[in-house]
């Protein structure tokens, strides 16, 4: 069983590892052709997705790093796994990608006060606009990729990674409608390149802001929700002989998830028919949350 459980693990972490990586190589790409565009291309907007390709990049990094030590074994110092080292690499990614988003808004909105005073914003060139647009296609093929593995293999941090590359394809659509708009309208529309830098850095921090909440609420030990723990409670009562659950909790590990409860059975019960009905409970509730939930069952004779 352990020798299964360990292969299964390490095939987890490859396929992690081969979606990340492929992802990484791309963003590396996509961010250097993106810098040379807005440099050449002479586009604020298109400098600043690079700069967000590049936030990509180093998420690729910390998934990297964060997803072999999750996928460690339970250890003497670590009796619930390391599954929360994955929820720590995904609090990093969304904490990342929200002063990213608030870099990119501080930067545009610079540009269109400087616009309002009267300044004249440069041109974006024609090279720019077709950066925008192949990060466009490419980060959403990788998106869909990404999601795909991330939910298959039940994994935040890769299922937030993916959500980055969302975003980056969301900011390039933002780039590409204002590189488009200044291009094609002519001087006086100049600044529909920083207005559009502006308006995807809200969605940018908004994605993030809905990564870290979450994260946050686990790393704080928050309760698994109300539903869950009354379809917790409705299993064990559902066993004949087994009243009264209480001192429930509940929280999160990783992409597991931990409960302790007391419940009540009759006191002339043998030890062993005890025994049977507890694990009969475990199967039970690990059917419902997972093979990996942590249970632990602590059993008191009913009253009277």
């Amino acid at each position: 069983m352990e020798n299964r459980n360990t292969s299964g693990r390490a095939e987890r972490e490859r396929r992690i590892y081969r979606v990340t990586i492929v992802g990484s190589v791309v963003n590396l790409v996509l961010l250097l052709f993106k810098f040379a565009a807005g440099i050449l291309g002479r586009s604020a907007a298109m400098l600043a997705d690079a700069v967000h390709s590049l936030s990509d990049f180093v998420t690729d990094v910390i998934v990297l790093l964060f997803v072999r030590i999750s996928n460690k074994p339970q250890d003497k110092d670590h009796d619930y796994g390391h599954g929360k080292y994955e929820t720590l690499a995904t609090a990093l990614i969304g904490i990342i990608l929200f002063f990213v988003g608030l870099g990119i808004f501080w930067n545009g909105a610079r540009s269109i006060w400087a616009f309002v005073r009267g300044e004249t914003l440069e041109a974006p060139g024609t090279l720019a606009l077709v950066a925008a647009l192949l990060s466009i296609v490419t980060k959403e093929i990788l998106y869909r990729y990404t999601v795909i593995v991330g939910r298959r293999e039940q994994s935040q941090a890769v299922i937030a990674n993916a959500w980055h590359h969302r975003s980056d394809a969301l900011s390039s659509v933002g780039t590409a409608v204002g590189i488009g708009g200044a291009i094609l309208l002519g001087d006086n529309w100049r600044v529909l390149d920083p207005v559009a830098a502006v308006v995807v850095s809200i969605f940018i921090v908004k994605v993030a802001w809905e990564m870290v909440v979450p994260c946050a609420n686990e790393l704080m030990e928050q309760s698994l929700p109300e539903q869950t723990e009354r379809e917790i409670e409705e299993i064990l009562l559902s066993f004949p002989g087994v009243t009264e659950p209480h001192n429930l909790r509940t929280r999160r590990v990783g992409n597991n998830c931990a409960i302790d409860v007391h419940v009540r059975m009759d006191g002339n019960l043998t030890l062993h028919q005890s025994h049977e009905t507890t694990r009969a409970m475990e199967q039970r509730l690990r059917e419902l949350l997972g093979e990996g939930t942590f249970i632990n069952i602590h059993v008191e004779p009913a009253k009277g």
